[in-house]
């Protein structure tokens, strides 16, 4: 947990651009001088819609691939194919570019010519990890502006290692510490942070805090929450929302009962693509949409595991018994710390509950999908009272909504996508994570944390004329939040909207652990046909440590 004080204070054949194309042509290049990484941003920002907010992460002239460069000549080789020359050879200077659009939560990459300024390839990166690195991005800028501090940090864990993960680096409460130490010290010499490893106490004792933000695992975020917000402390909390669909409505009435600025970390929700998927399917451009399929590559991290993990010796500097919260005790394991906690139901949601937020956010806000009729459940390998399956499909239905149309809605995982439609062209592809709208007059898809839209077929896509934007554009999801604290707006994806779409995705693992189709009766919070769903809808919590009221 983090506390705030917030007052005042492809390239192997890209399409150049005069027509020809790109070919690598390796080389033994000098690397860029300073006036040339200048020029190089210059020409893409000329060239491209960059936004003000963009960050060029590297300008460079051997990446990638290494020792090659890209560059258009009427001559080129065959796209996807490469010619070796001589050291002597006149080959003209490109540099390539990775650029990060935190608005867009996109990381884009880009072949710019120094010979002819001109731009010679642009695409966006197809890279599951793109939205989250780019929102992680925005999160840090967001969160260190002058007008927030971060004050102190808890965590029950003082430092361990993430490198074998895609996050990379060193998590706990020191490193984490030196590095908000090391950023504040800039400005303000001798900048301290204190460190708790107990959240509880740094609630306690920080008066000084007015929001804090909560990142821990799955089943600690509605007690942290709910802590927080009685103590009138505005809240961000990461997806899902909550691990039980009690606890998202908990979470919800409290927040609306405290009036706090609240916000869940589907990032995706606050770009401008969510919006203008909303605005498309609003202006009809697809008509009535009845069908809708969403996915996700993750799988699990214990890909073979089954049962209750082994016990394995507790690492220095790690409190496992506060790790573990709500849960009974148990002996520490390497198959749920670090990270692999989210395979298991008594700590994590599964793939589903990893990405549901992200990916079915754009069929919730468009078709205003709230509330299932119905849910099933298939599990894609093993599964057991300890762990999820590797994947799942789930199948939802819901009715209709004013004059929408009832539709039904599937969702995938770990490597499982939809079928091709029939108006998804050759070279159209699905990315790894991603959603798609069937309707009466079109399909329309985008990738995960609500890219950009695209309609089916592209022909189409270019072709339409786009709506003008209805909704008010986001300034950023951590910037929105920071703004409610001080009095603003009410963020876009708040506890009452981030509590109704964490329960969608949740109600799928329920259908999941029970083993049957659900029929849910969202008035009651019961399934109607299975009673034994119960005691997954609301968990039981280890004494002391329930959910507060």
């Amino acid at each position: 947990m983090v506390a705030h004080h917030t007052r005042d204070m492809d390239h192997s054949s890209p399409a150049a651009a005069d027509g020809h194309h790109a070919a690598w042509i390796r080389h033994p290049l000098d690397p860029l001088d300073a006036g040339e990484i200048r020029r190089a941003v210059e020409i893409l920002r000329r060239e491209q819609p960059v936004s003000p907010d963009a960050r060029f992460v590297s300008v460079s002239l051997n990446e990638p691939p290494k020792d090659q460069v890209a560059f258009a000549t009427p001559d080129s080789p065959a796209p996807g194919q490469a010619t070796d020359v001589g050291p002597d050879a006149a080959v003209p200077r490109a540099a390539f570019v990775v650029l990060l659009e935190p608005r867009q939560h996109a990381i884009y990459e880009a072949v710019v010519s120094l010979t002819t300024g001109s731009l010679l390839s642009w695409r966006l990166v197809p890279d599951a990890r793109a939205p989250l690195m780019a929102a992680e991005y925005a999160a840090c800028q967001a969160l260190t502006r002058a007008d927030a501090q971060i004050i102190a940090v808890a965590d029950p864990i003082e430092s361990q290692n993430l490198d074998a993960f895609y996050y990379k680096g060193a998590a706990g409460r020191l490193p984490v510490k030196a590095e908000i130490e090391k950023h504040f010290s800039a400005k303000t010499p001798n900048y301290k942070v204190a460190a708790y490893e107990d959240f509880r106490h740094l609630l306690e004792k920080e008066k000084a805090v007015d929001a804090i933000l909560c990142a821990t695992p799955d089943h600690l975020h509605a007690y942290v929450s709910i802590s927080a917000m009685r103590l009138k402390k505005h809240v961000y909390c990461e997806k899902p929302l909550t691990h039980n669909v009690w606890e998202a409505r908990q979470v919800a009435r409290v927040a609306k009962e405290t009036g706090v600025a609240t916000q869940m970390g589907n990032q995706g929700h606050s770009g401008d693509f969510i919006r203008q998927t909303c605005e498309l399917i609003w202006d009809g451009a697809v008509g009535d949409v009845r069908e809708v399929h969403a996915w996700t590559s993750a799988t699990r991290w214990n890909k073979t595991l089954t049962g209750r993990p082994q016990d394995d010796p507790t690492p220095s500097g790690v409190n496992w018994d506060l790790w573990l919260g709500p849960r009974e005790p148990r002996g520490y394991s390497a198959a749920l710390n670090p990270v692999r906690w989210r395979d298991f139901w008594d700590f994590g949601t599964a793939p589903i509950g990893d990405f549901f937020c992200h990916n079915f956010d754009p069929a919730m806000w468009a078709l205003n999908l709230r509330e299932p009729l119905s849910i099933e459940a298939s599990a894609v390998g093993p599964v057991d009272s300890y762990i999820a399956p590797p994947a799942g499909l789930y199948t939802y239905h819901f009715g209709p909504r004013d004059k929408q149309p009832a539709v039904k809605f599937t969702w995938y995982e770990g490597g499982l996508k939809p079928p091709r439609p029939d108006a998804m062209e050759g070279e159209d592809q699905f990315d790894g994570n991603g959603i798609l709208f069937i309707g009466d007059k079109g399909a329309l898809s985008s990738p995960g944390w609500g890219g950009r839209p695209k309609l089916l077929p592209g022909s189409k896509d270019k072709a339409y004329q786009r709506p003008a934007p209805s909704l008010t554009r986001s300034k950023g999801h951590h910037r929105e939040w920071l703004d409610a604290c001080k009095g603003g707006p009410s963020p876009s994806s708040n506890f009452e909207y981030g509590a109704a779409l964490t329960e969608v995705g949740l109600l799928g693992l329920v259908a999941m652990r029970v083993g049957k189709r659900i029929l849910w009766d969202a008035k009651s919070m019961k399934c109607s046909n299975t009673p034994e769903a119960d005691k997954y809808l609301k968990e039981s919590y280890r004494a002391g440590w329930e959910v507060p009221s």
